[in-house]
């Protein structure tokens, strides 16, 4: 054994990860570390040095890296380009439509590409050899063949043609400039070609693309084919894998190697924010100067009257309270096409909270009729018990009590599981990423004792098999008249909380409590805070379970329903506004 030969083999054991190894009297590598033994070989030059051998086979040597452990070249436009495929197909088999990918994601995608000059101008910021394979390019003679067709070439509707360049520029694209940092810097620092120059590039006036903005990118294209999935659905599907983000890299092609900084543009471990992902669709619609978005109209999915009622039946709610929304959606002016639809070149951009609008509708319901004041609604609760122990053949009044009971006990056991799926989560992808090649076997082992310790872990925890993916839904509680186990409200009435007045229908409780007294002035950042403890528990319970439904902060909604009572109480916030004008005149 010669130790000295040995210095010239500079890999890592795959056992140990240790770099020091001897050689055999066979000549063949081993590890001191370890004493395990390789199946390279040092290259028998004299036959005298290794006595008592016949020669009965060549030895070819340590072998070089081939091209299929390097991989091809590849930029990090084509890595989210990937991404963006994945995404869509998840989306068709959904149930979306395939011109939702075919027509309105692959025009934003191409947009954004010649507003980011990426490609489809003259001067693209690439700075290495190759072209980057983008929508146009020709795949049937391209390396990624066998990738979906995100990349079919469709032709573009003319607000996408307009803008950064005309298409003559396209077809005269100058060849890349060459790149600060050296092909050989970028290979051993990622795996993509421009990795580490696009880790570090800033530049103003440029939405840089990262995992989020993918979820704003299918968001902006359901809301453009005003399809039947919010943007808390959307999350939703991310949270139960049914749409690729949390590790969507691992289903790259075998040639996209990738490592080093390609995690940190790639590999993300937190879930999406609703309030980030709808500032990033505003920030994206913004930045490809997209025009006004179809209308969103009475019969469309996104107006408020049908939210209402989807979230109605979730909830388990009398279907007569969807009149009163429908007529506090009116009174506010919600159900304007100009206040719903989405125009990204208005002079304040903004599109609105769909889903978290419809539910704030609802709790400023049910506080026009029990007031949620921890006392109002107990006593109403009392007269429907009495009403329908009396009158068991007729129609029951819906019972606040019996609902508030039945709905937290459902509410407490999906949280809970919910809690458990979050927790049991696996994090790590499949396939496990590295910085560089030389920790690849490092990277492979460790992975490898994951997955071993978690399958001990989970075979002495709980011998039951872990259940599979549950299949897509829009709703998550289910309510009919047959289950006998949990009452289903629908049907009950609200005759308890309303009494006639001619022709009209008036709430039997004449008080109300604002939410936010006082609104912060226009340049704040927030509108109002909210603090649990300065309100009733009815309207907590209220707030959680639906902050739950659509995995959003419970502030975020209270503010919502905020607004919402600012425009049907506006004359009640002008004179709280005159009376404050008046006292500061005095003081002067």
């Amino acid at each position: 054994m010669d130790l000295e030969e040995a210095e010239e083999f500079k890999e890592r054991c795959s056992q140990c990860a240790a770099v020091s190894w001897g050689l055999t009297d066979e000549g063949k590598y081993y590890c001191t570390s370890c004493h395990s033994v390789t199946e390279r070989s040092q290259e028998v030059i004299n036959t005298d040095l290794i006595p008592n051998t016949q020669i009965k086979a060549l030895n070819r040597g340590l072998k070089k890296k081939n091209n299929s452990e390097k991989g091809q070249d590849w930029y990090v436009c084509e890595g989210f380009q990937n991404i963006l495929c994945q995404q869509a197909e998840a989306l068709k088999n959904l149930g979306i439509g395939p011109e939702l990918k075919n027509d309105v994601l692959h025009n934003f995608w191409k947009r954004y590409l010649q507003k980011s000059k990426q490609a489809y101008c003259k001067n693209p910021v690439y700075t290495t050899g190759r072209k980057p394979t983008v929508l146009e390019d020709n795949l049937s003679h391209s390396d990624w063949a066998s990738e979906p067709e995100l990349l079919s070439d469709v032709s573009c509707p003319p607000f996408l043609e307009s803008g950064a360049e005309s298409q003559s520029d396209i077809h005269t694209r100058k060849p890349f400039p060459i790149s600060k940092a050296s092909q050989s810097e970028t290979s051993v620092c990622s795996g993509s070609l421009d990795g580490v120059e696009y880790s570090k590039r800033k530049e103003k006036g440029i939405v840089k693309m990262t995992m989020p903005q993918t979820l704003a990118f299918c968001y902006l294209s359901l809301l453009w084919q005003r399809e039947a999935i919010t943007l808390s659905d959307l999350l939703r599907f991310v949270e139960e894998d049914h749409i690729p983000y949390i590790n969507a890299f691992q289903h790259f092609p075998e040639q996209m190697k990738l490592y080093g900084r390609d995690r940190g543009i790639f590999g993300i471990e937190s879930w999406p924010d609703y309030e980030d992902i709808y500032k990033k669709t505003i920030e994206v619609g913004t930045f490809l100067d997209l025009p006004r978005f179809p209308d969103i109209t009475e019969d469309c999915y996104l107006h408020p009257n049908i939210l209402c009622m989807k979230y109605l039946m979730e909830v388990n709610l009398p279907d007569e309270m969807h009149n009163l929304t429908c007529h506090v959606v009116k009174m506010t002016g919600m159900g304007e096409v100009d206040f719903l639809t989405f125009d990204p070149i208005a002079k304040m951009a903004k599109t609105v909270k769909y889903d978290v609008q419809a539910v704030a509708i609802i709790v400023v319901v049910l506080k026009l009729l029990f007031l949620l004041d921890d006392n109002l609604e107990w006593s109403l609760s009392n007269l429907a018990e009495k009403h329908n122990e009396k009158n068991k053949k007729d129609k029951p009044w819906f019972d606040f009590r019996k609902w508030y009971q039945i709905m937290k006990k459902a509410f407490d056991e999906k949280k809970q599981k919910w809690e458990e799926a979050r927790a049991k989560y696996l994090w790590k992808s499949e396939k496990p990423l590295y910085y560089s090649f030389v920790d690849k076997p490092v990277a492979y082992k460790k992975r490898e004792m994951v997955v071993n310790l978690q399958k001990q872990f989970s075979t002495l925890v709980d011998s039951t098999a872990t259940a599979g993916k549950k299949s897509p839904s829009s709703f998550q509680f289910n309510w009919t008249e047959e289950d006998t186990d949990r009452t289903c409200f629908h049907g009950h009435s609200l005759q308890g909380v309303l009494k006639e007045k001619g022709q009209s229908l008036l709430t039997k409780n004449s008080l109300y409590w604002l939410s936010t007294q006082k609104f912060c002035r226009c340049y704040c950042t927030h509108v109002t805070t909210y603090e649990e403890s300065n309100y009733s528990l009815s309207y907590q319970f209220i707030l959680n379970l639906f902050s739950f439904l659509l995995r959003i902060k419970t502030s975020l909604l209270h503010e919502e329903v905020s607004l919402v009572e600012k425009k049907l109480f506006e004359k009640k916030y002008s004179i709280t506004k005159k009376k404050s004008r008046s006292k500061k005149a005095r003081r002067h």
